[in-house]
Parts: C-alpha cells; structure tokens; sequence
C-alpha cells in the first residue's frame, strides 16, 4: 500500500487532463445508467479495497464538519458544543467547520477511526464515488483520485467501461 500512496499524486497529475475532458462530457450529458454503473463500480472496487490498509484520506485531509456533526460527535464525548470546536475544529476560507490539523486526530496508529459509529457525514461517504448524480460532482473526484487508491479505481474503470 506504502508503494502506491508514493505513486498516487503522480499518477492523478498525469491523468488530471484526461480526467477533466472526461469529466467535462460526462456532466454536458451524463449516461441514463451512470449512478448504477457508478454504485456496480463502487462495490466492485471495496469489495477488494480494505481502507485500514490505506487511512489516506485520514491522514492526508479533513472533513467537512456539518452542524449536525458537531452536535452528534460532541455528545458522544459529553462536551458542550463549543468546547468540541474549540479543541478539534476551525473555520475555514469558505466558513466550514473542518480539522484544526491533518492527521485527523481521532485516527488511531492502526488505521482506526475512535469515532466510527459518529463519525462526520463528509468521512460516511467518502469518496463519494457511489453518490447519485455523480457527474455534478466530478471536481471533488479529481481531488479524490489523488488521495484514495479506490477512488483512483473506480474512475480508470468507469472511463473503460464508457469508451
């Protein structure tokens, strides 16, 4: 896993133009079957994709945090609201809670999240690769493919299978 973490971004960044063309189509005029192949791709890829093997995007980014994460993650530690923010959370340019730091803190060294069961909705569905009308979110998957080994994946697959 080591060895293609190393590779990843390279690999992204070679791909990036071809992606964004790709990309660019797909959202002019999407397939009638694109969020089935986008969910029969997306099983396919984690079937054989074991995330604590990877925790990239753990490691490397952090999540959006929704009010309703805040609230949710908060009481599960029996904090108030805004103690929570203040020990783990920020605003950002675009006034989103996210991370005060990368790694995510509550990531374990064994790749596990101490969280799981309450973690943030951003980190629930990441990346995003099996979400309905996934052409509207294709400048997210250009990120993601160079983070997410899977995401990576499911995007050289889904070029193939719509030549």
């Amino acid at each position: 896993m080591d060895e293609i973490l190393k590779t990843l971004p390279q690999q992204a960044k070679d791909r990036h133009n071809e992606n964004k063309k790709f990309f660019a189509k797909l959202r002019k005029k999407p397939p009638k079957k694109l969020d089935y192949l986008m969910q029969e791709l997306h099983e396919e890829e984690f079937s054989r994709t074991d995330c604590l093997e990877c925790a990239n995007c753990c490691k490397t980014t952090g999540p959006l945090f929704t009010d309703k994460d805040v609230s949710r993650i908060s009481k599960h530690f029996k904090m108030k609201e805004q103690a929570f923010i203040s020990q783990f959370l920020r605003v950002d340019e675009e006034n989103d809670y996210v991370l005060q730091s990368v790694p995510c803190a509550f990531l374990g060294a064994d790749n596990y999240c101490s969280i799981y069961e309450v973690r943030p909705k951003a980190c629930r569905e990441f990346p995003h690769t099996d979400r309905k009308k996934f052409q509207q979110i294709s400048n997210l998957t250009l990120k993601n493919v160079a983070i997410c080994p899977a995401a990576y994946n499911i995007v050289e697959e889904m070029k193939k299978r719509m030549r």
